[in-house]
């Protein structure tokens, strides 16, 4: 938590921090509105019993970089709640954020789906709002586009690591891959993989890893999923901690759980040549100026884990709209532009000398100084930097 609110600003943003609280329910939740340069506010809503202001800040901030980098125009944003989202009294907790926000939901935010939110959750949202504009992530019985249930964000980490093993001479056929986190987007990333294939040799949940050098049977350990949740590790067999799917030797290792995973001593250790960060913010700037010094590509999660945000570009045109998103349409932009953008950034890293995150970082910043520039945001004597 800062120390005061004002420390979260700086030229970029946020324009607005928004913590609300409901004394029923003991509802408290934030909404942090970065930077609507480009667009309308707009990112996922969490759901976290170790949720801060600054978390949030942190995400809107990325938010802001991903629409950038995908070139599309929203901006960036981010809201969340504190609390267990397993336990029970969910609902009239979602209930009452979304009273608390009527203010800017849906006209300067609309809810979409992150980490212990689902469909279900997006549903409740719009139907206390009476807006179904109110949120995006809709169960399909209700016109939406279902991105867990389709594994858009996953499927687009796939696409990123291809593309990005293609740049740097690394065929996908027979490369090990290790994937932290097997929940939506680690599941969908390591199912599209095979497809690739690619060979899984590691996963893991927050119950522990399995392992195996030579190749996982991830059909299998989807099917145990849908029957076990995070334990289908143990019914798999041979359970581990969960820390070895992070430190086992592979080629490729796709962070796709929780923040800051990847530290100075990981970054060190690890026998990956390229890091695909499926999750938001896995690595720590310590850690990615030592995957950098030593020749270990890493390809940003703002670049990386965009699918999602396409998809839920897609169904922001269609929130009013009585005609479904045809997922079809949507995983075809979400492969060209995710290999499009992995190819770019791992080209620009190289051709400045910077690593890929700084390289990204500038692109997607150009983007959105530009937007604000043309907005008369900043004089051309005080840009943004």
């Amino acid at each position: 938590m800062p120390a005061d609110t004002f420390d979260l600003i700086d030229d970029w943003g946020p324009e607005k921090v928004v913590c609300v609280s409901d004394r029923r329910t003991g509802m408290r939740g934030v909404l942090v509105i970065d930077n609507t340069a480009r667009g309308t506010g707009k990112g996922g809503t969490r759901m976290s019993p170790t949720l801060t202001v600054r978390e949030v800040a942190r995400l809107a901030r990325t938010m802001t970089w991903k629409w950038a980098a995908v070139d599309l125009f929203h901006g960036g944003a981010k809201a969340g709640i504190l609390g267990d989202p397993h336990a029970p009294g969910k609902e009239p907790i979602l209930r009452a954020f979304a009273r608390a926000l009527a203010n800017e939901v849906p006209h300067e935010y609309v809810f979409g789906l992150d980490m212990g939110l689902t469909e279900r959750d997006a549903a409740i949202f719009v139907d206390e709002l009476g807006d179904r504009g109110a949120a995006v992530g809709l169960p399909r019985a209700l016109g939406g586009l279902p991105y867990d249930e389709l594994g858009v964000t996953g499927y687009g980490v796939a696409e990123a690591a291809d593309a990005a093993a293609r740049a740097i001479d690394l065929p996908i056929a027979g490369a090990r891959v290790a994937i932290q986190g097997f929940g939506a987007v680690g599941q969908a990333a390591a199912e599209r993989l095979v497809e690739l294939g690619a060979v899984i040799t590691a996963v893991s949940t927050a119950r522990g890893a399995v392992v195996d050098h030579d190749g996982l049977d991830v059909a299998r350990l989807v099917a145990l999923r849908a029957e076990h949740g995070d334990d289908c590790l143990h019914a798999y067999g041979s359970a581990v901690d969960a820390d070895h799917a992070l430190a086992t030797d592979a080629q490729i290792l796709i962070p796709a759980a929780r923040e800051d995973v990847i530290d100075k001593d990981l970054a060190r250790a690890t026998s990956a040549a390229l890091v695909v960060e499926g999750a938001n913010l896995p690595t720590t700037p310590a850690a990615r100026e030592i995957l950098h010094d030593r020749g270990v590509v890493l390809v940003p999660d703002f670049i990386a884990n965009a699918g999602g945000i396409i998809a839920a570009a897609h169904s922001m045109d269609a929130r009013y709209s009585p005609f479904p998103v045809v997922p079809d349409i949507v995983f075809a932009m979400i492969s060209a532009k995710m290999r499009q953008n992995a190819e770019m950034v791992v080209r620009e890293s190289r051709r400045l000398g910077l690593a890929p995150h700084l390289a990204a970082r500038a692109i997607a910043q150009d983007r959105v100084r530009e937007a604000m520039r043309l907005r008369g945001q900043v004089s051309v004597a005080g840009q943004v930097s």
